[in-house]
């Protein structure tokens, strides 16, 4: 029987070989070690495009990719395929409005951790939330919030040309999770600066905790604490970082400091319930390392804690 429409079968084409071609990392399973890189990848996947992905995903790992560029919002790339001539890639995600960006960065600055998270390199896992809360999605949710390109003749999209750039894509989230706001219109320096600037107008406020900081109530009554074992070297934290570059009345703070740790220990094992240890063997005859920081009067005393846990400071 005949038909009207005859679609051309093509045999299977190799792509052909890239010379110092840009390779994935990841050489098996999935591409994208932090969780935000592979959530990038799970949502193209949720709008499916999976199997797709997957031959991208080996094209990525062959090195295909010859050249990528991100900037301006775009991210551009050479893609080698079966032609003689690569293939041009462009891929753009829908850049934030100034006003959806506010909303972004009034709900960001209310939590301090966010900040110091994205100062360090990290994406909290919670950002996601706040970016659902303002009404944007961080990451694509749709085919309206990216945009995409390629020089090659397949229709379908993604193309596997785009998708070897998406994995790729992926890994360079890994380096800079601050590409992702600069593909949704705001770079490292706006987001952080937009932050700062919002924890300086709305600062949190401090409770004074003169007076009460040292005593215990029942505010963690119930929460429960196991000290074991002793401190054999007092002050052994502090001189793992080595003594600083100043003195005080000529003693290193280790030295100045070593009385306060077998006081604070006696006062938290008091607080726990533990039997104080035995008392060391006399001192020798002779001047000790901290007669030169004590003032005259009455020898210090640990000060008995009320019941119940340490006050929780607020």
């Amino acid at each position: 029987m005949g038909s009207w429409y005859y679609y051309p079968s093509y045999p299977p084409s190799a792509p052909r070989p890239v010379a110092n071609g840009l390779k994935a990392r990841s050489k098996r399973g999935a591409i994208g070690e932090q969780w935000w890189s592979q959530q990038f990848i799970k949502a193209l996947e949720q709008m499916g495009n999976a199997s797709r992905l997957q031959r991208g995903k080996r094209y990525a790992r062959k090195g295909q990719v010859i050249g990528m560029e991100v900037g301006d919002g775009e991210v551009r790339a050479k893609v080698q395929g079966s032609a003689a001539r690569p293939y041009g890639v462009t891929i753009r995600l829908r850049a934030l409005t100034d006003a959806e960006w506010g909303r972004v960065f009034d709900l960001m600055s209310a939590q301090a951790i966010f900040a110091a998270q994205l100062l360090a390199g990290v994406v909290p896992h919670d950002i996601e939330k706040v970016f659902s809360e303002a009404g944007v999605p961080l990451f694509p949710a749709s085919e309206k919030d990216i945009t995409t390109n390629c020089t090659c003749p397949d229709w379908e999209n993604p193309c596997k040309h785009i998708a070897a750039v998406y994995y790729l894509l992926a890994e360079r989230f890994d380096e800079d999770p601050f590409l992702l706001f600069a593909l949704r219109g705001q770079s490292r320096d706006e987001v952080m600066a937009a932050l700062r600037e919002r924890r300086t107008e709305d600062p949190e406020p401090v409770t004074p905790l003169a007076g009460s900081f040292w005593q215990g109530d029942d505010t963690l009554a119930g929460f429960g604490i196991e000290i074991t074992g002793s401190a054999p070297d007092a002050g052994a934290a502090l001189k793992i970082f080595g003594e600083p570059p100043f003195t005080v009345r000529g003693n290193g703070l280790s030295t100045v400091l070593a009385p306060a740790y077998p006081a604070a220990q006696e006062y938290a094992r008091a607080i726990a319930g533990i039997p104080g240890e035995e008392p060391a063997d006399e001192q020798p005859p002779g001047k000790r390392a901290d007669d030169d920081l004590r003032s005259p009067g009455p020898a210090p005393t640990v000060p008995t804690p009320k019941t119940g846990s340490s006050r929780r400071r607020r």
